[in-house]
């Protein structure tokens, strides 16, 4: 059976997209692992789990696709997290217009 796209975002990009907000929270803002889980309103074991490689395995290489993740991790932190899913639909949206799914999701 043939996976659709929103599938494929499910279990590939939103991991890939919240591995890297977890990464510029603690790298760029000093957040430790609990508080940057605590931000994203995740477990601290998701977030050891993004940093050891274990969830979120698909990188992200597009230079714009991170940037707007900088930018959406400076918003998290500016509104206390409450920007969270906002932000992650919007990036998820970058990402589909960007087409960066690809064409043949099996």
């Amino acid at each position: 059976m043939q996976r659709t796209p929103c599938e494929y975002m499910i279990w590939n990009r939103i991991p890939a997209i919240r591995k890297e907000l977890a990464e510029a929270l603690i790298k760029q803002f000093g957040l430790s692992q609990r508080e940057a889980a605590e931000k994203l309103g995740l477990p601290p074991a998701a977030i050891c789990q993004y940093l050891s490689k274990k969830r979120g395995k698909t990188d992200i290489f597009d230079d714009t696709i991170i940037e707007e993740i900088t930018i959406s991790a400076q918003r998290i932190m500016q509104n206390n997290g409450s920007t969270v899913i906002v932000e992650t639909c919007r990036i998820c949206q970058i990402v589909q217009k960007k087409q960066t799914i690809p064409t043949d999701i099996r």
